[in-house]
């Protein structure tokens, strides 16, 4: 796999193994390394990753760990760093942050094995894994309120400017899936809406004049070659993917959003070598069914973060009671995109309006949501091979969760729709996987696989046996230990293990020199002489401990086919532990805005086809939870910007007044709430009717863009001019 960076790592400090004439085990390194241009390779070697040359000096700066030396190259140091495998999480995570993309090489055998084949034989090492920005699937390097959006951009070329823009954006996190299409003109308000992690573009449109500027501001953008982008190829490399015969099996798309698709399909089977996480078949989102937000506006109203960047301070802080990490992302979701058509609307309302009027319902479903953990994720991390055992028992609970809150969604008086949904969706899986899992799982769980120790005692006949053997081995250790403290006479006399020398009879100083005296020299073996303490073996020592090794190996390695089985197990129910995962979030979304709509004393919106806009009472619903923390309240007014009775369109209103007299909060105030009339919430008010908003428009402040040549004035031109070209008779529009 290629993979460009818009800044390419040089690789001038590491030549080519001919050239360079460096060791075996170097020179398996560069060929690694030549197949991965523009990636850090973290190179495992025993319990550290290694990294060397560049990779090692952009490393220690980024990381901030110490820049050491590893043999030489033409006469020069080779730079080296290393991070602990134990902590290689922390230090990709820190990368990512920093920009950069990292190919992590692992050992493929062990050493033993390359030892049979010769003393020079180097362990065979492959690359496992590509870790980029919209590809992470582990807790540590996420953040569980947020979507982790991978997004794919391919364009077609129009005439007279008539181009088109596909696109697809996957979260492997949580196995989102969805495609669209739009004007290149929309791009900018779309990017904005999905909010990517890393964006995927062929090199042509990267370099693009007219597209290409605004992409690379972007976080982080991928070129790559154009067989990704291949729309001749597309079809087919989506039906592999998902292992269907045809498209038909999938959601109809166009050719261009199939293009999308199959570029960020091709690199997520790329990153993840094979391992292919289970996507959710492609959604395809139609034009128009969703508010269109330009980015400035976005930014003006502090949706989902303020304008010095922090998430304390905006809507999205206001108003997140959620109680799951599911439920915060899809009440992000939700804000970024408010819905367009009424009927939806109302379905969400609906949901609302019924746990607003039964209290002892949303709070029993809060607590128990407390409980349901983040099961899309866990799932994510299974189906790729980096799932632990608390992974299984959070899928395990989170069924036995689902149980708890049918047993209460029961008890509601006629449930709305929406929630008839949610329950169907938390019926889905499988009771039994969920008692498998009891039965299977101890009390006590290690974060990782390979510690051991998670199957329950009498689950599995063999592996009983083969911990017994291994523990009695330990208490023959404990018995020889007392006997050679017996025969030598030396009451400290120990038997310790490390992992460097195994199982060793250890004595103090003193007492080394009469074990390695006759008559004890003949059974005791001198390893190790430290400051204070002096080691030995015994023939009989080594017998016990090969014992135990082997036991202690069958014993993991039998613990190991029993988590694969149950990995197994929930591969195959993953459809209905996915649909679960996404009705807990529902769940928790519609209790959450429930919750906040009785604390906050928020009324539900009449939400219509019209093009009425009438608030009585409304409240800005940031500004309000300020003044309420400081002990104040919050000054309610009206807006009703509806039509008169000869009008075809909506009124316009000019607010003048002093200055801190709260022109800008009135406008903010009445954007956010049409904004939150159409996510389906309730609304700070005491009265609203919201006809629907197709486009929300924000020109507030005083900015500019000199980096592009554009000053406060020319920019106040150019933004006001692409409002009145693109706002339509049910547009809002704010400006200050």
């Amino acid at each position: 796999m290629t993979i460009q960076q818009p800044i390419p790592v040089p690789l001038d400090a590491a030549p080519s193994a001919e050239a360079a004439r460096v060791t075996p085990m170097m020179e398996q390194y560069l060929e690694i390394k030549a197949g991965h241009p523009g990636l850090l390779l973290f190179y495992r070697m025993g319990d550290f990753y290694e990294l060397f040359f560049e990779d090692a000096e952009i490393a220690s700066k980024t990381l901030g760990i110490v820049l050491t030396k590893r043999g030489k190259h033409q006469g020069i140091d080779i730079p080296m760093c290393g991070v602990p495998v134990e902590r290689s999480e922390d230090y990709l995570h820190r990368q990512i942050e920093a920009g950069h993309r990292v190919a992590v090489c692992e050992q493929t055998e062990d050493p033993a094995q390359a030892r049979a084949r010769g003393n020079k034989s180097v362990v065979r090492r492959g690359v496992m894994r590509l870790v980029t920005p919209g590809t992470l699937t582990e807790d540590t390097l996420l953040d569980a309120r947020t979507n982790n959006y991978l997004l794919a951009i391919a364009r077609v070329r129009g005439s007279a400017g008539s181009d088109r823009i596909g696109l697809a954006w996957i979260d492997i996190s949580t196995s989102e899936f969805i495609v669209t299409e739009c004007a290149t003109g929309e791009l900018a308000a779309t990017l904005a809406r999905i909010n990517p992690n890393e964006v995927i573009v062929t090199d042509a449109l990267y370099g693009d004049p007219d597209l290409g500027p605004a992409l690379r501001e972007l976080p982080a953008v991928t070129p790559l070659t154009r067989d990704y982008f291949d729309s001749a190829t597309a079809e087919r490399r989506l039906c592999d993917y998902f292992a269907v015969a045809t498209m038909d099996g999938l959601s109809a798309m166009s050719r261009l959003e199939a293009t999308a698709a199959a570029a960020a399909v091709t690199y997520i089977d790329r990153t993840q070598v094979g391992k292919r996480p289970p996507l959710s078949p492609p959604s395809r989102e139609a034009a128009g069914t969703t508010m269109a937000i330009d980015p400035a506006t976005r930014a003006n109203l502090e949706l989902t973060r303020t304008l010095a960047g922090e998430r304390r301070g905006s809507l999205l802080d206001a108003i997140d009671c959620t109680v799951t990490p599911a439920g915060s992302r899809l009440l992000a979701q939700r804000l970024a995109a408010p819905l367009t058509e009424s009927t939806a609307i109302a379905r969400r309302l609906d949901a609302v309006a019924a746990f607003v009027a039964d209290g002892a319902a949303r709070d029993d479903i809060r607590t128990t949501l407390r409980s349901a953990p983040d099961m899309s994720r866990a799932l994510a991390r299974l189906s790729v091979g980096r799932g632990g055992p608390r992974d299984l028992a959070g899928l395990r609970d989170g069924i036995l969760a689902a149980d708890a809150a049918l047993a209460r969604l029961a008890q509601l008086e006629a449930p709305p729709p929406e929630v008839m949904a949610i329950m169907e969706a938390l019926r889905r899986p499988s009771r039994d996987l969920a008692r498998e899992f009891e039965r299977a799982l101890a009390e006590q769980l290690p974060l990782i696989k390979r510690d051991g120790g998670f199957v329950r005692e009498g689950y599995e006949t063999a592996l009983d046996d083969t911990r017994n053997l291994r523990d009695a081995s330990r208490l023959v250790v404990a018995a020889m230990q007392s006997r050679y403290a017996e025969d030598t006479g030396v009451k400290g006399l120990k038997i310790r293990h490390n992992n460097v020398l195994g199982y060793f009879v250890e004595v103090t100083a003193q007492h080394g020199d009469k074990l390695m005296a006759p008559p004890l020299n003949a059974t005791f073996i001198h390893r190790q002489t430290l400051a204070g303490q002096t080691r030995f073996t015994t023939s009989e020592l080594g017998e016990i401990e090969a014992k135990i090794a082997n036991a202690g190996d069958r014993a993991l390695g039998l613990e190991l086919e029993i988590f694969e089985r149950l990995s197994a197990m929930v591969m195959a129910a993953s459809d209905d532990l996915r649909a679960a995962a996404h009705g807990f979030a529902l769940l928790d979304v519609a209790t959450a805005l429930a919750k906040l709509a009785v604390d906050d004393n928020y009324v539900r919106p009449e939400v219509d086809g019209s093009l009425g806009f009438a608030i009585e009472g409304g409240r800005h619903p940031v500004v309000e939870q300020a003044l309420k923390r400081d002990g104040q309240p919050f000054i309610a007014n009206a807006c009703d910007l509806s039509p008169g009775p000869a009008q075809k369109s909506g009124q316009i209103w000019l607010i003048t007044g002093p200055n801190l007299a709260g022109k800008s909060t009135f406008l903010r105030q009445n954007a956010l709430i049409a904004l939150l009339a159409q996510i389906g919430s309730f609304v700070p008010a005491s009265r609203a009717r919201i006809g629907i908003v197709d486009r929300l428009f924000s020109r507030v402040g005083a900015a500019d863009y000199l980096a592009r040549g554009r000053s406060t004035f020319l920019l106040d031109i150019v933004e006001t001019a692409v409002i009145l070209i693109k706002a339509s008779e049910r547009s809002l529009l704010i400006m200050d």
